[in-house]
């Protein structure tokens, strides 16, 4: 039976110890850099410029009253429309962070086509819309809110 030399076992350890260090001083063999792991919309590799219609745009008036009609006709059975809106103003901008699809979030009174005014809360996303293609508004009408999606009292549409 041969006996090992308790020595060899001891240089072989450090000529590994040696070998994996100067691997890792290899610029070809270094570990991840440090990054901003939350790089600001702006600078990652598809861009957020954070361009956003203003709250009080037409645009965004016309796709909530178009959805709302839509969503009340199919799925309600309801004949109610906003007739227009008023009041409007912004709760905030990008409230979430940088590094967030920038939103800026919404609010105002609308009159709708039975004669009252009901609270709308709204936020305008960038590239939410069709195919990333556009700004996508994601909308809740207080006390209209039937399925319970934006509770309570339409919260979770601000910010």
């Amino acid at each position: 039976m041969r006996r090992r030399d308790p020595a060899i076992g001891t240089l072989s350890r450090g000529l590994t110890a040696a070998a994996l260090m100067a691997l890792g001083a290899t610029p070809g063999f270094a570990g991840p850099t440090l990054r901003d792991p939350n790089p600001p919309a702006e600078q990652r590799v598809l861009p957020y410029p954070g361009n956003l219609p203003p709250c009080a745009d037409s645009l965004v008036f016309g796709d909530i009253a178009a959805t709302f009609a839509h969503r009340e006709s199919e799925y309600w059975g309801s004949t109610l429309a906003i007739v227009s809106f008023d009041r409007v103003s912004e709760t905030g901008y990008r409230t979430h962070g940088r590094s967030y699809i920038p939103r800026r979030y919404c609010e105002g009174e609308a009159l709708f086509n039975d004669g009252q005014r009901r609270h709308v809360v709204y936020n305008i996303g960038e590239s939410l819309g069709m195919f990333g293609i556009g700004f996508g508004v994601t909308w809740c009408v207080e006390g209209l809110d039937r399925n319970h999606a934006f509770s309570p009292n339409c919260r979770v549409a601000g910010p």
